[in-house]
């Protein structure tokens, strides 16, 4: 009997354990549910709006579009850089199973050489899955038809039309206009410094030198757009919306085509650059650097055996010679020289001094520093200094300004900084001070270190473009103009008539110098070219027009007291180089010509007969072309 009790007892605790049990579950279950309907409500009612964004956004894709880029002409309508249509084979990684195999299968119908293939594989790495990535570029039909056949194997795989960049000038206008090619990581680098990056997600090229590359953006436009909407797997359904893009602008360059033909055809390969002005406004009527190169060869791809061929050619090729190439400026310089002398009373119109053919630093025992002409020219004045080259008359000169003032004035024709042209491939050179010296070689300035710098030479280095400028300074009597290539531009879609004329860049001019001292050295260079003992006289003869010129022979190594040059006797690398500076007519200049010829011997003797060829292709065979 107790034991039934027992059990009865027992068997009603654990009917109160199991109904206290089960209704803790059973509210345990309601909070649940009430909670779950909570989050549903917040997630239908107060997040519908975020979610519906999200799903959008999943859906829905943004596209960007890239706008052409604008076209490049000469000053006369001649298209210089243009767009041309191809037909590229690209892939889409994310859609290729085995990139390996399909590559190998692919080489089984197209010609695909290693090195492009290492390209396309260095493109990969540095591109998103789902961007295409040209493996062969500019198919030609035969190709375009023999992949169209198998196209079905190879998923991922598709031709795609575009348009590339195409020089048609070729190597003649490298160094001016540039290339343009494909962006890498340091241009990304650059656009995301500028905050231009999202302006190129669809474009594939960019300026790398010239004017591609300092007008880009001009030249490059602004991207558009297009709003497309997708399925699970990424195609595309339909278009929501579409934001065209905005074309580059085209540009006018003040570029003679058929004038810059003619100068790299007489510069024929031969190591130098030569520059035409116009010194009305400095603009850039030729501009060529020789030996040049093919840019199209970038604009495609070049191999790297081809870019190692360009890299080593003892020639140099791939450096811009007219404003890169850092030259003695020797005594084109002489002129500039002059005006400064006499505007600082060092000298008058009426010096003359005696030339035995060396000049020594007063009272010192120094070696004496020699003059071109052994014997000497006689009694000089500064006209004759500068029509004769005389080189004692300017290291006298040299010794009474001394560096500072030299320096100071040299400045103020362009010497020593950035010329201002419209290019980045540019460099200051130097115009030597005692600071410099101090810095460079931490050593002070000598007195012997001034004299050589009154003919040019020492520490003096120039380019082919500071020289044409200071020569356009002097011209313009003091008026200092920038060299610019840009002449105007064109909205896209707008007849080549309606140009926008670029500004031209003026800097501070040399004020306070009396008429007479420039006319002066204007006159010393007419004399340069027609006076009886002008050093260039022999190039210049029968000529239709008068010009005006300086010769300048700038040493690559020094000689010793009791040496002498000859150059049959040294190596070709040690010869000098031939320079020349002028401008024509004399009256109303229409253009300054500056050359450099690299290792060919005197400026007066190899310099000067290509700079009369330049005048009379300039002014009189232009001339005749217009008056067919």
């Amino acid at each position: 009997m107790r034991l039934k009790r027992s059990q009865i007892r027992d068997h009603q605790a654990e009917a109160r354990l199991f109904k206290s049990r089960a209704l803790v579950s059973f509210i345990f279950i309601i909070v649940m549910m009430m909670l779950l309907v909570a989050n549903l409500y917040n997630i239908q009612i107060n997040q519908y709006q975020d979610y519906k964004t999200r799903s959008n956004d999943n859906r829905i894709k943004v596209v960007p579009i890239a706008p052409n880029r604008g076209l490049v002409y000469d000053r006369n309508g001649v298209l210089l850089a243009e767009n041309r249509p191809v037909f590229n084979l690209e892939i889409i990684p994310e859609k290729v199973k085995d990139m390996d195999q399909t590559i190998l299968d692919l080489r089984e119908y197209l010609d695909i050489s290693d090195d492009r293939i290492e390209a396309f594989q260095r493109e990969r790495k540095r591109t998103r899955r789902f961007k295409s990535i040209p493996l062969l570029t500019q198919l030609n039909e035969q190709q375009v038809a023999t992949f169209s056949v198998h196209q079905h194997k190879f998923p991922g795989v598709e031709i795609a039309a575009t348009l590339k960049r195409y020089y048609p000038y070729g190597d003649v206008l490298t160094h001016v206009i540039g290339y343009v090619s494909r962006i890498n990581d340091r241009d990304i680098q650059r656009l995301a410094r500028e905050e231009k990056v999202a302006n190129y997600q669809a474009t594939r090229d960019i300026g790398k030198l010239g004017i591609e590359r300092y007008y880009e953006d001009l030249l490059h436009g602004t991207a558009g757009y297009q709003e497309v909407e997708v399925n699970s797997r990424g195609r595309v359904l339909r278009t929501l919306k579409f934001v065209p893009p905005t074309p580059g602008k085209d540009i006018v360059l003040n570029l003679d085509i058929n004038l810059q033909l003619k100068v790299h055809k007489l510069l024929d390969g031969r190591r130098g650059s030569a520059i035409v002005l116009d010194p009305t406004d400095n603009g850039v009527l030729a501009m060529v650097s020789s030996p040049s190169y093919d840019p199209n060869a970038f604009v495609n791809g070049i191999s790297s055996k081809a870019y190692r061929a360009l890299l080593n050619d003892k020639n140099r090729p791939l450096v811009n010679r007219a404003t890169l190439g850092i030259y003695p400026p020797a005594s084109t310089i002489k002129p500039f020289i002059a005006v400064a002398a006499l505007q600082e009373g060092v000298i008058t119109p009426t010096t003359t001094r005696n030339d035995p053919g060396y000049w020594r630093i007063p009272n010192s025992k120094t070696r004496p520093y020699r003059d071109w002409l052994r014997w000497g020219h006689g009694k000089v004045t500064i006209v004759k200094a500068i029509e004769e080259s005389v080189d004692t008359f300017f290291y006298q000169i040299a010794y009474d300004m001394g560096i500072n003032r030299l320096s100071s004035w040299m400045m103020m024709f362009g010497f020593g900084d950035y010329t201002g042209i419209d290019i980045h491939e540019e460099s200051k050179a130097n115009m030597p001070t005692r600071e410099w010296k101090m810095a460079r070689h931490r050593t002070p300035w000598y007195q012997g270190d001034t004299i050589p710098v009154g003919i040019g030479q020492g520490y003096w280095t120039a380019t082919p473009m500071q020289i044409a400028k200071a020569t356009s300074v002097l011209v313009n009597r003091g008026e200092v103009l920038s060299p610019h290539l840009l002449r105007a531009t064109i909205d896209n879609g707008d007849n080549f008539d309606q140009q926008v004329l670029a500004e031209v860049d003026s800097r501070q001019p040399i004020t306070g110098v009396q008429q007479r001292y420039w006319d002066l050295a204007l006159e010393g260079m007419r004399r340069v070219n027609h006076g009886v003992k002008g050093t260039a006289r022999r190039s210049f003869t029968n000529m239709p027009y008068q010009s005006g010129g300086k010769s300048g022979t700038a040493q690559v190594f020094s000689l010793g007291e009791d040496e002498k040059y000859n150059a049959d006797e040294i190596a070709e690398h040690l010869k000098d180089h031939a320079l020349f500076t002028g401008f024509a007519p004399f009256k109303n200049p229409e253009v300054v010509v500056t050359i450099v010829l690299e290792n060919a011997g005197g400026g007066s003797t190899n310099g000067a007969p290509v700079v009369r060829q330049v005048f009379d292709l300039a002014l009189t065979e232009n001339e005749e072309g217009e008056e067919e």
